[in-house]
């Protein structure tokens, strides 16, 4: 079973929460076997939704670089070192 994203933890998340409530002021039962079956009920519907919503189809971009492939494909490509950047009023606190 494939891992679920965080698209489907979060609606599954608010439907638990969302239901149980709902279900809980709509019944007004006040038994402790009661809370359990709606709280069942509303952790059931929840995973319901959770299971039930379309996964990504494409790949996720991140934001890791691709390996390369070999090191001699490296010979022609410059190697390019970011400039430390300046803040403002860099200038006042170095000597004046």
């Amino acid at each position: 079973m494939q891992r679920p994203n965080a698209a489907q933890l979060a609606y599954g998340s608010a439907t638990v929460a969302l239901a149980t409530v709902a279900l809980l002021l709509l019944s007004r039962t006040t038994t402790t076997l009661g809370i359990a079956v709606i709280c069942a009920a509303g952790l059931l519907l929840g995973v319901l939704v959770a299971v039930t919503m379309p996964v990504r189809t494409r790949p996720v971009k991140t934001s890791a670089p691709p390996a390369p492939a070999a090191p001699a494909a490296l010979g022609n490509e410059e190697i390019r070192i970011p400039a430390p950047r300046v803040r403002a009023g860099a200038d006042t606190r170095i000597g004046s």
